[in-house]
């Protein structure tokens, strides 16, 4: 930081700031000014600093855009300074999660949830419209073949669960019948975008003082690929009419007022230049995919490798996502 020309002295009102994913974050303050920093997890793997350096690549190209983001301070490449970890160090955002808090006050209204609602998909139009090559991505990802790609890859991925000890094979639904239905429809023309690989409402914050989307957060999935998806994997977990909650348990979803599916998307083409008449084929291919993502942490605990509790109800979730995609093709 020194180096860096970002103030001088100590580091004070230190804290850890919990959420997202394994990689951990703290906030400070330095001669005056917070800063957030985040580095990988504190066993680092093998992908651990090239995925943080992604992130840090991202954040500095979204700082020339107008998609609410967590505001990229200064980067650290160099392992040697923090314990082998890359790290950076952004804005701290004035936001709260909607998933796991909703503030007295603006928040508390069917009007008010229902608005943040579509400023959500709002947000997430707005990354779909950025030109990832005139900001500097255009190395990024590898956008050609992305939709071919995605049935083989996740098959291959579901079937490499059964090497862990203990894991039966997928019990979670006719899987194999999802992934020829995708292969079939699979759209034939679509333009390439950013991806944030993960989006949903428990990786956005919301502003305090108006309902919309403060930041973007958790982009350790991002790459240049068919922003769609994206649009499909927040359906994919919505709550569905008669629901109690979406399938992701989170608060905002707990409460009335939250927009249809129907009108998330009618809101998200108005503001995008993208067409979204193949967005079931998206929804079925974001539950495909989800669900065998969250199936590997199922496989994992009977294995030892991540607690059973967190295990058994995601494996519950991915049943329920197989569930939903099926429906989505019968329909």
């Amino acid at each position: 930081m020194d180096a860096a020309g970002l103030g001088s002295g100590c580091l004070v009102d230190v804290e850890a700031l919990t959420g997202g994913t394994q990689n951990l974050m703290a906030a400070f303050v330095r001669d005056g000014r917070r800063y957030v920093l985040r580095r990988g997890p504190s066993h680092l793997r093998a992908g651990s600093n090239a995925a943080l350096g992604r992130e840090m690549t991202l954040l500095d190209a979204l700082g020339r855009t107008e998609v609410p983001h967590a505001r990229l301070v200064a980067s650290c490449e160099d392992e040697t300074v923090l314990a082998g970890a890359a790290f950076y160090l952004m804005e701290p955002v004035d936001g709260y999660n909607p998933a796991v808090a909703l503030p007295r006050g603006y928040a508390e209204t069917p009007e008010t949830r229902h608005r943040l609602g579509l400023g959500v998909v709002e947000a997430l139009a707005r990354l779909g419209e950025v030109d990832h090559e005139a900001v500097g991505l255009a190395g990024f990802g590898r956008p050609d073949g992305f939709l071919e790609r995605q049935v083989p890859r996740w098959i291959s991925e579901l079937e490499s669960y059964s090497e862990l000890d203990a894991y039966p094979g997928p019990d979670i639904g006719d899987v194999a019948r999802v992934a020829r239905w995708l292969e079939r429809h699979r759209p034939g023309r679509w333009d390439p975008g950013i991806m944030h690989g993960d989006f949903h409402v428990a990786n956005v914050m919301a502003r305090h003082d108006a309902p919309e989307v403060a930041a973007i957060v958790d982009w350790e999935m991002t790459t240049i690929g068919d922003p769609l998806l994206d649009l499909g994997w927040m359906l994919s977990l919505w709550a569905a009419p008669g629901d109690d909650a979406d399938l992701a348990g989170s608060l905002y979803s707990q409460h009335p007022g939250r927009p249809t599916e129907q009108e998330l998307v009618a809101h998200y083409a108005e503001r995008s230049s993208r067409d979204v008449s193949a967005i079931d084929w998206y929804v079925v291919l974001a539950c495909f995919k989800l669900g065998i993502v969250l199936e590997g942490t199922y496989a994992r605990s009977l294995a030892g490798l991540a607690p059973v509790e967190t295990g058994l109800r995601l494996h519950d979730v991915t049943r329920r996502l197989v569930e939903r995609a099926l429906m989505r093709m019968e329909s």
